[in-house]
């Protein structure tokens, strides 16, 4: 079985290296000193107190790669749009998308039924270019639930999960996602097939959706949010207008506000993903987690003004941050999460 990561940074090598060393055929597409790494040395894992090193395929050009059985796209959702033509070349006739990325994917309304069957989600898929050129039909759900960081270049330090559900849009336990389920299994991850993947695709982002871009403003941990009475009011304002709008969807939250907001308090004096791109001059998440929220509330005519307030300064944000000066040097390791 082929399979490729594409954008084997923490997240990604980690997935791609628990695979390879269950017997998968793994390939990697990375970039930079952490691709020169894995290239001499190999992933190495630092896992449940020890470090293991596993040796996978890896590039900066999928063209050599050749047709794959799955392409897990492991990428910020924000970089998928502008790589969309090289994982174009690793596509066979039935080759599968699996979709690990934060946010809503591209693909959410094909096979969703309802009046809004086959929409597009601009924020998410600018110009329909992923729906068009990737085809939703390939795709499998992914929601990624694990912390995992790049300690050095090819260096991968998991923190902490193993959980991956995935699922078909349309519920069905197909055979080509079946065949990843036990394969992920086998590496040792947690991959339950939901019948409702959507489900579990809103329970993340709804948590997403506020406390990365309060954090990012703010510079707080999860337990300050949290705890904090204004910044805890402002989530919750942000999570039911989330909700109200996941509602028309037919989406069923298994837990409620409350026990969502405790759950990513209980996580303790962490950064969320979103502050952390702020604080090493990279790119933050912004359209996947919080703008497609407000496109998706126009589209039924729900109105977000908690989420609009605060996606217009992270917005602001972004835009202060790209332009201010960058430090020459920066020494944090790159972290991936599931917040």
């Amino acid at each position: 079985m082929k399979i490729c990561v594409y954008g084997a940074g923490a997240i990604g090598a980690y997935l791609g290296a628990q695979l390879a060393s269950a017997g998968g055929d793994v390939s990697f597409v990375a970039r930079g000193p952490h691709l020169a790494a894995m290239r001499e040395h190999g992933v190495r894992l630092q896992i449940d107190g020890e470090e293991r090193v596993v040796k996978v395929r890896c590039t900066s050009n999928p063209r050599e790669l050749g047709q794959q059985d799955y392409v897990i796209v492991a990428l910020k959702a924000h970089s998928v749009p502008g790589v969309v033509d090289e994982i174009r070349t690793l596509l066979g006739p039935d080759t599968a998308i699996v979709t690990a990325v934060n946010g809503i994917p591209y693909w959410y309304f094909y096979k969703h039924g309802g009046e809004l069957e086959g929409t597009t989600l601009d924020s998410v898929d600018p110009g329909a270019k992923q729906w068009s050129a990737l085809g939703p039909e390939r795709a499998i759900g992914c929601v990624v639930y694990p912390a995992a960081e790049v300690v050095a270049p090819g260096v991968i330090r998991h923190v902490y999960g193993k959980k991956f559900p995935i699922g078909e849009p349309n519920g069905e336990r197909s055979d080509r996602v079946q065949k990843l389920h036990e394969l992920m299994s086998a590496a040792g991850l947690d991959a339950p097939i939901r019948e409702q993947i959507r489900d579990e695709i809103w329970l993340k982002l709804w948590g997403n959706l506020c406390f990365n871009p309060i954090s990012a403003l703010t510079h707080a941990t999860l337990d300050v949010i949290t705890s904090n009475p204004a910044t805890r009011a402002v989530s919750k304002a942000m999570m039911l207008e989330a909700k109200a709008i996941a509602d028309r969807f037919g989406v069923h939250f298994r837990v409620d506000v409350e026990r969502r907001i405790d759950g990513a308090g209980a996580v303790g004096a962490h950064k969320t993903s979103m502050l952390q791109d702020l604080e090493a001059n990279r790119p933050m998440e912004i359209d996947p987690l919080l703008t497609v929220v407000q496109e998706m509330g126009r589209l039924v005519g729900q109105p977000t003004p908690t989420i609009d307030t605060v996606l217009a300064l992270i917005k602001l944000r972004g835009q202060v941050a790209e332009h201010a000066p960058r430090p020459t040097e920066r020494s944090a390791p790159v972290v991936e999460t599931a917040s």
